[in-house]
This record gives structure tokens, sequence and C-alpha cells, in this order.
């Protein structure tokens, strides 16, 4: 296996005493660490946060808007990192799927979007910012199952340098028609950067979830 799937941070409350937990997966270049830091801004102080860390800190080499094959095969094992550690939520720590909530950056954030379409369910919530779907313009998406209403929050710069917006509005669509509850916002003219806003709403999603 590219990357570790003992390689992980946590923060919040211990997985053993915490009522949710939420995963969350760094961008390319970025670190468990760096990804963490933004368990500051959720408001709902019953999470646990657990980051799992890229090998060479990416999670694959080439643009998420390439074929699949190129990213391969680290792209399979970041999957895998990510099924791993859903598992051991489950069995280690008795988390429901439901209880269960996910955000990503960037890199971390196609790469969670993928993972979660793949092994849709109910969720407690998911967060994707400044990312989308893997995969070029014509990747047929044949996820076979329903978010039953997961609210997904997608936040992105309509002018993001390595996130098309029509693969944010095509990855919302995707997301709908799988029964989530669906929030996508473009930020005009915004940096590849996460947001003030952008937290607000996710802390807006956990309240009501």
């Amino acid at each position: 296996m590219i990357h570790n799937p003992n390689n992980i941070r946590t923060a919040g409350k211990p997985l053993e005493e915490a009522s949710k937990v939420m995963i969350m997966v760094h961008g390319r270049g970025g670190s468990a660490r760096d990804i963490l830091s933004l368990s500051n801004y959720v408001e709902d102080k019953d999470f646990a946060f657990i980051a799992p860390e890229a090998q060479n800190n990416t999670w694959y080499p080439h643009s998420f808007l390439r074929p699949l094959s190129e990213n391969e095969p680290y792209l399979s094992s970041a999957l895998e990192v990510l099924a791993s550690l859903r598992g051991r939520l489950q069995a280690d720590f008795n988390f429901k799927l439901p209880q269960i909530y996910w955000l990503g950056f960037s890199q971390g954030a196609c790469l969670m979007l993928e993972f979660v379409a793949r092994n849709a369910t109910e969720y407690g919530g998911i967060f994707g910012l400044s990312g989308g779907l893997i995969g070029p313009a014509d990747t047929v998406r044949n996820y076979e199952r329903s978010f039953e209403r997961t609210p997904i929050f997608l936040g992105c710069s309509d002018t993001d340098m390595h996130v098309p917006k029509e693969r944010v509005l095509e990855s919302e669509n995707v997301f709908k028609q799988m029964g989530a509850e669906v929030t996508a916002k473009l930020y005009p003219n915004f940096p590849h950067s996460i947001n003030e806003d952008e937290l607000k709403i996710v802390n807006l999603l956990i309240a009501g979830s």
C-alpha cells in the first residue's frame, strides 16, 4: 500500500467519548495537522476529528480531471485509506454511519467526494471545499447507492485554477440524483482557499443535522 492508513492525527474530543466524528482530508502538499486546524472553527463540541496523511503529502500525482488510470495506483490506495478509516471508526469506536461526517479541501475534497459517491449512505454531513468528483469530463458516473438526504455542501471559487466550476456543478447534480440535500456555492473571483462563509455554512448544516 502506498499510503499508510495508520498515519493519522486526531483533535477534538477523544474518539471514545465523542458522539460524532469528522474525517478531514488534506489537500496536495498539505498535512493532517493542517486540515485539523479547521476543527477550531467547528462550533459543535461533541466532535472527534481524525485526519489521515498522504505519503509525501500528496494523494495522487496528477490533476483530478485526468483519466483515472493516470493517477493509479495512488488513487486506489488513497481510497483504501478512507475505507479503512471508516471501518475502524465503526468497528473499534462504534460510530454509526449517520454519526460520521466528512470534510476535505482541494485534492482532499476530490478524493473524499469520490469516496463517498462510491460508498453512498446516510452520513452526518459531507463538506467538499474546492473540489469535485474525480475523472475527465466524459466519465460515466454509475454510483449505485443513495445518500438518504445527507446534507452535502460544495463550496468553490468560480475562477479556481484547479477546480473548474463546471465540475462543481456536475458534482452537485450527481449528488442530488443520489438523494442528497445539496448546497453548492460559487464565490466570485475568490482564491483557491477556504473562506468564512464556507465555515459558517458547515456549522449551519451540522447544527441542522
